[in-house]
């Protein structure tokens, strides 16, 4: 047995010994290590319950094993074959419409999705009462079946075998829809679902050409049909038909934006349980210095016979690496359960059921943080306990004096933070916000410590006051020891994150209920067919004289190349992907709008009739990069043009007026059938006035659908709102541990504070004087650490609202006073609730020990 294998396990005995009094002291540590462990691990072991339930439920999610869709066309003869010869196909179509009431009395924005009899190929349809597709969707007496949720029919006021009109056709509803197995995949609808026919779709007379609907055309291969089949179905659709232009997507990725956003938040909760974790980490430093200070006359006794200063090292990291792998086991323990607790409760929220269950990955990489944690916070403590000489632990100067590690202990604590960042990096679903989360982290912790800093050095420069407490309180901020780095560091990090997401909630609410109503027009209309714009028109005016009516065409095109490359092959910068992910709305303009703003190239000429050119958005091309010259390929109608771009202009898309990515010279699109879309603003129009015009359209154009702006936001602003809630909840996790810090470095400081209370109430003070003198303290501290907090989470929320989310931002006094109380409360509560058991200690014992 080698020297250091000997000397490794006398110092895992001498650890053992030391342990057996207990774990007194470590509440906070293990607290700390528990929460972020359990935090990380079980929002990690959640993202991949539900990606393992979106995996294994891909075929009913899908609703086929290969999906293909087209945009405002049906598929052409030639293609339904395709699909045919490969196995059994279903076809459906979604489109927005009016439903109105048979008397036309009201009526209501619904998602219309119709079906043909082979509906679903896979899952269950579920409708109350339970009918076979004919009589549930059929024609009987002049008049087809249908189901809707039970929110149309709260909305409308209505009842199972009522009547709605649709279009040209009556529709009777025979259930109510419980859920459709295929939701998911089909996207987020701002409106109640009318489940209809195909047949009566085609009855309603709302498909013609130019109408904005989609048709999907989904899949059943042989029952085992391996992914390689599936790839080759999809790659000879793709070289078979090169100009067809639909999107296709298979079973191994059903629900991709479901997939995306819960990568999306289960990495910013990440973020947020490791901001929690490296917050802990301040206590876990406060906690191994408050133990090796009770261990001083241990370690000078250590020392006094002979043992060398790396034993005394490894005895208390063997202890400390014991102590925190007991926290972090109980993390995993509470991070385990965490997928099979809130399994249930997703299932009312997101339709895809989760594969609860251990995940190994998620648990290993919760406690690689939290040992990377420990680690990082701990070595300082330990090397200053390791170099402290035996003389001054007998003389009691110990770890509470002056001096800082070695420097090979400061590199090893760096290097272990290094590494902890480039963890959080590299297993970051997008890297660029975690480098970001990083930055941020180290500044923030650079500057908390700058900040107590410059506040112990006011309180150093503080002129003699006349106030005993008052002066007490300052001297307190400043003196050795004292607590005034680990309350702000602590608290700063917790009370900044929840300032920052805070002034973000609000400013978006703010933008959503107050300012963007006053920008954005009364209504949207889409789908106006050419034949009927004019006379479109001329309602309008009718009904809403002092209105502002924009009209403009309109098609449905999806972006397949840049520059003649397929964006399959490209890599895409994730800020610029949305352009490329499905379909975008496209128009064309032969002059330059008064309202538009170019920023670079310039505008075609009236009369145009060269190769296609194209307009583009000015920050969508910076984020794709693309410049001018360079070419765009679109598939419109099952037809790929490519158009140069001519010009960038400003878009402003906060005003939700009429905006487009792109906007084509007309030769474009020369023949192509296509609807028009028209926004009113009518700053004067009250809500009878809205409902007046509502109705009119609906009665006059049954196929017009028309989106009351305010009604939009209502729902949007409901989202924010619940959103933002959960958001909050989740960054407590960090202010939960900034408590918990802050109550062990009180703590820690409660040797010192019994001594000077001690001395103080001998030398004459009051328990009144004392009482006061530490309130002073925990608020001034209070007041520091808030102020800090609502400037950094000010310039944070601040930069993302305008660079980011360009927005408008403004500054929130309601949070700002509510971050102050928070801060203070905190402060004063915890600190008081210490002092109390502070000032109850008997002089006696504490001043035979001096």
């Amino acid at each position: 047995m080698t020297k250091t294998i000997r000397q490794f396990l006398l110092a895992l005995r001498f650890s053992l010994r030391e342990m057996r009094g207990g774990l007194s002291g470590f509440a906070i540590f293990l607290a700390c290590i528990a929460l972020g462990v359990a935090a990380i691990g079980g929002v990690n072991s959640l993202a991949r319950s539900i990606s393992d339930g979106v995996a294994a439920q891909g075929q009913p999610l899908l609703g086929g094993d290969v999906r293909f869709r087209l945009n405002q066309r049906e598929a052409n003869e030639a293609e339904l074959a395709f699909l045919r010869s490969h196995g059994k196909v279903t076809h459906s179509a979604n489109m927005r419409s009016m439903a109105r009431l048979a008397d036309g009395s009201d009526q209501a924005l619904v998602e219309v999705k119709a079906v043909d009899n082979a509906y679903p190929l896979y899952g269950v349809l579920e409708v109350q009462p339970a009918l076979p597709h004919e009589d549930l969707l059929g024609e009987k007496a002049d008049r087809f079946g249908a189901a809707a949720p039970e929110l149309l029919f709260e909305r409308l006021g209505l009842k199972i075998g009522d009547t709605l009109q649709l279009g040209n056709a009556h529709f009777e509803l025979r259930a109510k829809l419980n859920s459709e197995p295929d939701a998911v995949s089909e996207g987020f609808g701002f409106a109640p679902r009318l489940l209809v026919s195909m047949e009566g779709l085609r009855a309603s007379g709302l498909v013609v050409a130019g109408s904005l609907v989609e048709h999907s055309y989904k899949l059943r291969l042989e029952p085992d049909a391996s992914t390689t089949r599936l790839e080759q179905v999809e790659a000879q659709a793709r070289t078979d038909f090169p100009q067809a232009g639909w999107s296709i997507r298979s079973r191994t990725n059903a629900a991709p934006a479901l997939s995306a956003n819960i990568e999306r938040f289960s990495q910013f909760l990440t973020l947020v349980g490791l901001t929690s974790l490296v917050v802990g980490g301040v206590g876990v430093a406060n906690a191994v210095r408050s133990y090796l200070d009770g261990k001083r006359g241990v370690i000078a006794s250590f020392k006094s016979l002979g043992a060398s200063d790396g034993f005394v090292f490894s005895v208390y990291l063997i202890q400390i690496l014991l102590i925190a792998a007991l926290g972090i086991a109980i993390g995993l323990v509470l991070a385990t359960l965490i997928p099979f607790a809130a399994a249930s409760a997703l299932q009312a929220i997101i339709p895809v059921p989760a594969e609860a269950g251990i995940y190994p990955a998620a648990l290993a990489l919760a406690a690689t943080f939290g040992f990377l944690v420990t680690l990082a916070f701990a070595i300082l403590p330990l090397g200053r306990a390791r170099d402290v000489p035996a003389t001054a632990l007998f003389r009691e100067l110990g770890l509470n004096a002056e001096g800082r590690p070695r420097p090979v202990y400061s590199a090893i604590a760096l290097f272990i933070a290094l590494g902890l960042a480039a963890l959080a990096i590299l297993t970051a679903h997008d890297r660029r916000i975690a480098i970001i989360f990083v930055g941020a982290t180290i500044l923030s912790f650079l500057v908390l410590r700058l900040v107590g800093l410059f506040v112990q050095f006011l309180a150093r420069s503080a002129p003699r006051l006349n106030s005993t407490a008052l002066r007490l309180a300052v001297g307190n901020i400043h003196r050795p020891g004292a607590l005034t780095p680990s309350v702000v560091l602590a608290l700063g990090l917790g009370l900044t994150l929840l300032v920052t997401l805070a002034l973000i909630d609000t400013n978006l609410r703010r933008q959503i209920s107050d300012s963007l109503p006053q920008m954005a027009p009364n209504f949207f209309f889409v789908d106006i067919q050419a034949a009927n714009i004019d006379d479109f028109s001329t309602l309008i005016a009718t009904q809403a004289p002092q209105g502002t009516l924009v009209k403009v065409p309109m098609l449905r095109g999806r972006v397949i190349a840049l520059n003649g490359v397929d964006i399959r092959e490209l890599e895409i910068p994730p800020a610029g992907a949305w352009v490329l992910r499905g379909d975008r709305g496209l128009t064309y303009e032969a002059t330059q709008p008064d309202n538009v703003s170019l920023t670079g190239g310039t505008w075609w000429p009236q009369d145009y009739s060269g190769e296609p050119l194209v307009s583009f958005s000015a920050k969508e091309a910076q984020e794709l990069g693309l410049a001018i010259g360079d070419t765009v390929t679109v598939n419109v109608l099952g037809r790929n043009i490519t158009a140069r771009i001519a010009n960038f202009r400003q878009v402003q898309w906060e005003t939700l007026g009429i905006n487009f990515v792109m906007v084509f010279s007309p030769n474009t699109f020369a023949g192509a059938p296509h609807s028009w879309l028209a926004t009113l603003s009518d700053t004067t129009a009250s809500a009878t006035d809205d409902a007046h015009i509502l109705n009119a359209v609906t009665r006059a154009f049954p196929a017009v659908t028309s989106v009351r702006v305010k009604d939009a936001l209502d729902i949007v602003n409901q989202l924010v709102r619940d959103l933002g809630a959960a958001i909050r909840a989740a960054a407590g996790l960090a202010l939960i541990s900034s408590v918990l810090v802050l109550a062990g470095a009180l703590a820690a400081g409660n040797r010192a504070r019994i001594h000077d209370a001690v001395v103080l109430k001998t030398l004459g003070a009051t328990r009144r004087t004392l009482i006061l003198a530490y309130m002073l303290e925990y608020m001034l501290l209070g007041l520091a650490t808030a102020i800090f907090a609502l400037a950094a989470g000010g310039v944070a929320s601040w930069y993302i609202i305008t660079h980011i989310m360009n927005l408008p931002s403004q500054f929130s006094i309601e949070v700002a006073l509510a971050a102050i109380l928070l801060s203070l409360v905190l402060t004063i509560g915890m600190g008081l609730a210490g002092t109390w058991r502070v000032l109850g200690h008997k002089a006696a014992p504490v001043l035979r020990n001096l």
